[in-house]
């Protein structure tokens, strides 16, 4: 339809098979620009087979997905993520032994423009090229609020403080679409409300869109405008953050049958 937005995101009919096992079967979703949706389930539901999907680390065999009207199916990772889905992943993979300020250049290797050659002569263009990646390298770690750490040793950093250099990371890529697998795994709830708020931040500055996998409900129910369910691969429930604390659907899937827990989450 003329006029009509085209989704940052489109799974439509995502499937998965290993063997006989259907990890994840007729997933669709849809995000809008600027849209932070949840997705959710039980230990093994699928959550990051989906991740897993949407950046090229597994093709699916049913199905496909769409960035911004473009059809993913087939890129591999590293295409995915120049198309503009980023993600940060349930255990921190970080380059521990470079630079908080290297982790977030690696990012933007991309843009580099100088040569070779300008490389190994230190050129002028070398330089100014340098000193332009350092300038946002460093506004993206002030965001995530560790701009006086931008010389610290990655691996030295503590480890909430290493979730957020990764979100700087897949900042760095400049994507569309954030992918965000776990990110308050592990924070106590001092970090978990700095995490709340840098999110919310980077959704506004930037206008990316953000898909995210979290355990902490607290915090899914606060920051989410819509939540997906999935279980043993299958879509269980879809809206608002009040619909799924109240689905029963939801509460027998992470509660089981015997448990009368409505609006457990909230």
């Amino acid at each position: 339809m003329r006029g009509e937005k085209v989704p940052v995101l489109k799974a439509s009919h995502l499937g998965i098979q290993f063997g006989g096992l259907k990890a994840v079967d007729d997933f669709n979703m849809e995000i809008g620009e600027s849209e932070l949706i949840g997705l959710i389930g039980p230990n093994g539901a699928g959550k990051t087979t989906v991740f897993n999907l949407l950046t090229g680390v597994y093709q699916p065999t049913e199905g496909a997905f769409y960035l911004c009207g473009e059809k993913m199916n087939g890129k591999k990772t590293h295409q995915v993520v120049e198309a503009g889905i980023a993600r940060t992943f349930q255990n921190i993979r970080l380059f521990k032994k470079l630079s908080v300020l290297e982790n977030v250049k690696v990012a933007m290797n991309k843009d580099m423009k100088y040569s070779m050659i300008a490389a190994l002569f230190r050129t002028g263009k070398y330089w100014a090229e340098e000193a332009e990646t350092d300038r946002k390298a460093l506004e993206l770690l002030r965001i995530v609020h560790l701009e006086d750490k931008a010389g610290y040793i990655a691996e030295n950093l503590p480890y909430g403080e290493q979730r957020r250099l990764e979100i700087a990371r897949a900042l760095a890529t400049g994507m569309k679409l954030l992918l965000l697998d776990e990110p308050a795994a592990g924070m106590n709830p001092t970090e978990t409300a700095e995490l709340l708020d840098i999110i919310n931040h980077i959704r506004d500055v930037f206008g990316i869109s953000v898909l995210l996998i979290e355990h902490d409900m607290s915090l899914v129910m606060k920051i989410c405008e819509k939540i997906q369910v999935i279980d043993y691969g299958v879509t269980i429930a879809s809206g608002t953050p009040e619909e799924i604390a109240n689905n029963p659907k939801v509460i027998e899937a992470y509660l089981g049958k015997d448990e009368e827990q409505e609006g457990s989450y909230a």
